[in-house]
């Protein structure tokens, strides 16, 4: 207990650079904007966890990159009043790696395992007893002389976070008790993400230029924010002490960043089923190489936008550029 007792400072002390290093994140559920129904069952959770006096079970958050998953995690941690401990799936190399992050932890404390779905096999083999009995098996030795020692760890709360679910396997997902999808923004829920950060940018938007990025964010925080840093940038250099809605078209216009928020790698992918392959259908794999780009990047970043607006389809047969994304791609051009 000594030696715990002697690494919560420096616990403490990482979270707290964390902080400075992402200030822009909040800090609490009702700075949180957006995801109403996942901070409203989240708030009912916590506020039930503190008056039974328990750990809140484990939970897996999933949905598309950029939409919240690790501020909802620091923001678990803030409202537990508990010490925060991140990594990501393919940091673990070795089974000690696992054994000796969970003998650390102190009772309450938050584990945030992002990209959880990269764990190997034998990492989460041993995360199973650990989620479930608070308890680790650690070989010592090899060959006849082995022997299997259990370590009993504190009670803590584990938070994955996944853009894939699918990948993670049936008995990792079912030792979360709290699953939580996020979903693409609205755009006015966007716009306020944009006006609340270019306050602590210290740099005035105002709400219609605020609204027009957000429409080109394609429903997601990380990039309203990455454009709304770099519409201030053009701003800065410009020497113009506000932005409004011309400021921010020009801008976004050098960024090549068009009415619906696609960009050139987007336009790219389209072009290639478009001219290449007749508007498809195309298999991923061929796309992949014909891009030289990684199939996950593709599925996982470059899709889910562009099939929620309905200008790519995913069939049995291969991808197929819908009669609205053909459109787009001529529109543009023109």
């Amino acid at each position: 207990m000594v030696e715990k007792s002697l690494r919560r400072p420096d616990v403490t002390s990482e979270r707290t650079e964390d902080d400075k290093n992402f200030n822009l994140r909040p800090k609490s559920l009702d700075h949180f904007i957006g995801q109403n129904y996942i901070k409203s069952n989240l708030k009912t959770y916590i506020e039930s966890a503190k008056k039974r006096k328990k750990n809140l079970d484990h939970i897996i958050l999933y949905g598309p990159p950029g939409l919240g998953k690790t501020s909802l995690a620091h923001i678990i941690s803030n409202e537990k009043n508990v010490n925060f401990h991140s990594t990501s799936g393919p940091a673990f190399t070795k089974k000690g790696d696992l054994v000796t992050l969970l003998s650390n932890l102190m009772d309450g404390d938050v584990l945030f395992i992002d990209e959880i779905h990269r764990l190997p096999p034998i990492i989460e083999e041993t995360l199973y007893p650990a989620l479930e009995d608070f308890k680790c098996d650690y070989v010592i030795g090899s060959g006849p002389s082995a022997r299997v020692m259990q370590i009993s760890i504190e009670k803590f709360t584990l938070i994955g976070a996944t853009t894939r679910l699918g990948l993670l396997s049936r008995p990792l997902r079912d030792r979360f008790g709290i699953h939580l999808q996020l979903d693409f923004y609205e755009t006015n829920d966007l716009a306020e993400i944009i006006i609340l950060n270019s306050k602590k940018l210290n740099f005035f938007i105002d709400a219609d230029a605020a609204s027009e990025i957000a429409k080109r964010s394609r429903g997601t925080p990380r990039i309203a924010i990455r454009l709304l840093k770099r519409v201030i940038d053009f701003s800065i250099v410009d020497q113009l002490k506000t932005i409004d809605i011309s400021t921010v078209k020009s801008s976004l216009k050098k960024m090549k960043i068009d009415f619906q928020g696609l960009d050139e790698m987007d336009r790219k992918y389209m072009k290639c089923i478009a001219l290449d392959f007749n508007g498809g259908p195309v298999g991923i794999e061929t796309i992949s190489a014909a891009l030289l780009e990684q199939r996950d990047i593709i599925e996982d970043v470059i899709e889910p936008y562009l099939m929620q607006k309905g200008l790519v389809q995913r069939t049995s047969r291969g991808r197929i550029l819908s009669k609205q994304g053909l459109d787009h791609i001529s529109n543009y051009e023109k």
